[in-house]
């Protein structure tokens, strides 16, 4: 994976909240919690009727300022690809440029930007209190991703998935959760699991599969991505990078995250879904690259 060197990194896509809005140039300065349940719930969505509750805080509306001035202007600097915080903002830019064209050719939507927002530790959200524990995460009460950009490390460290394209992997996924509430299939969802609430695990590893499956559909057509001047985002991504992703994917399956816990695998607790199924669901999108062969709630 090569990123382009003369593409524009646009920080306004960030809302930068670590320490003092500066942060470092590597992307936190705390190690992520490991106990409770973000290492085994990696990747969430915060959906009221599934985790509301477990942060012991009601939706808000959440108006903390973040300061950009620090990210933009390491962002700026000749040595920025070097840089964790820049390249993953870069990596958010390709994201939603994909998105803004293709959401309303697959769906017929409008594309609403989502900001990614980088914290240190801790951070008040529209769906609550949260803290790095819970791993990355889309809030659909403010429409934003929440980073603690330490995680890569636990990602890399501890779970063995030590690729950097882990890395856009889980931003796409996140950003997924964002198409799923413009288009409304995470409302429809919802309302299912409140009338079957018998289905409410499957219900959710049906969201998630289709989250890796938009994952690897912007994958496919990542290097056709550019910044506002027409500058392409990625010079190129390898087959060595897609399988990154799907290692990436496996490392984080239900079984495999049951069993590393010292525990029986057992489907009926899925909220992700296996290894297999999420390997399965990222080489869907990415190998027809049509976000229309995600329908993980029709198979």
């Amino acid at each position: 994976m090569e990123l382009n060197e003369r593409a524009d990194v646009d920080t306004s896509q960030i809302e930068d909240r670590r320490g003092s809005g500066g942060g470092g140039g590597g992307g936190g300065r705390f190690p992520i919690p490991t106990s409770g349940g973000g290492i085994v719930g990696l990747i969430v969505t915060l959906i009221a009727v599934l985790v509301g509750g477990g942060f012991g805080v009601n939706a808000i509306t959440n108006d903390e300022p973040a300061d950009n001035g620090a990210i933009q202007q390491r962002c700026d600097a000749a040595d920025k690809l070097e840089l964790l915080d820049c390249r993953n903002t870069l990596f958010v830019n390709s994201i939603q440029a994909w998105w803004t064209k293709r959401l309303p050719e697959s769906f017929g939507e409008q594309y609403r930007p989502a900001p990614t927002v980088f914290f240190d530790q801790a951070v008040d959200t529209g769906c609550g209190a949260a803290d790095s524990g819970v791993g990355p995460f889309y809030c659909p009460a403010d429409h934003k991703v929440y980073i603690d950009l330490t995680f890569y490390q636990v990602l890399a460290d501890q779970l063995g998935a030590k690729g950097e394209f882990a890395q856009p992997y889980v931003l796409a996924h996140e950003y997924g959760h964002h198409i799923q509430s413009l288009i409304g299939t995470e409302a429809q969802m919802r309302r299912q699991q409140e009338r079957d609430p018998g289905d409410a695990n499957e219900l959710s590893v049906k969201l998630e599969l289709q989250a890796d499956c938009y994952a690897g559909a912007w994958a496919k057509n990542a290097t056709g991505t550019a910044d506002a001047d027409g500058d392409k985002i990625f010079t190129s991504i390898t087959d060595q990078d897609i399988q990154e992703g799907l290692d990436t994917a496996a490392a984080i399956g239900d079984d495999t995250l049951q069993k590393d816990a010292g525990q029986r695998v057992n489907p009926d607790g899925f909220t992700h879904g296996s290894s297999a199924q999420r390997q399965q669901w990222f080489r869907t999108g990415y190998d027809g690259g049509d976000p229309k062969a995600c329908d993980t709630f029709k198979s």
